[in-house]
């Protein structure tokens, strides 16, 4: 049975980690609204409805948060990517969370690609840009096992992704998933 101090301290635990992720979802906001340059300690609370000093506490500085908010943007497409991998259509499901890139999560999407364009100059950064290029390898090796042309397929996915976000307006799936199909179609 746990004892008062171990529950006291997972209490605390849990409500530490909501409130991080309440202050990350809300430095996606601002950089969806306003682009990464005005994300600050004092917008980011005033987005979150929170005292700068609860963002100051969880995120000391800027860098630290723009890095949290890309670990955490990448922590969810590597997940979906995991699941993916095991379904019966793989190549279905990516190319709908691609196509939702031009739809319901556009603003999103924009943000987190501004992230990821930031972490290609950013050494602190970098290394969530190698997690998302490996999970998209690794995904991608059961269906493409030539590794060059898995290479190629890899930068079609996030070209698809950029294209889909530049549209403007919907992008069907399964126009996704033929590019996707006639991408990884053996020769």
């Amino acid at each position: 049975m746990p004892t008062e101090e171990a529950e006291l301290s997972d209490g605390r635990l849990r409500k530490g980690m909501r409130r991080r992720r309440q202050l990350l979802d809300a430095t996606m906001r601002v950089i969806e609204r306003d682009g990464a340059g005005a994300v600050s300690q004092r917008e980011v609370a005033r987005e979150a409805g929170v005292p700068p000093s609860a963002v100051t506490y969880y995120f000391p500085t800027i860098d630290e948060m723009l890095v949290a908010a890309l670990t955490a943007t990448n922590d969810t497409y590597l997940a979906r990517l995991e699941e993916f991998a095991t379904a019966a259509r793989p190549l279905e499901l990516l190319a709908e969370m691609i196509a939702e890139a031009s739809d319901t999560h556009r603003a999103h999407t924009a943000a987190e690609y501004e992230l990821f364009v930031m972490a290609a100059r950013r050494p602190d950064m970098r290394e969530e840009l190698s997690r998302w290029l490996d999970a998209i390898d690794a995904f991608l090796l059961p269906i493409v096992t030539d590794p060059v042309r898995r290479r190629g397929v890899s930068a079609a996915v996030d070209g698809l992704f950029l294209r889909t976000l530049s549209v403007g307006e919907g992008t069907d799936p399964a126009d996704v998933l033929a590019v996707l199909e006639n991408l990884t179609r053996t020769p």
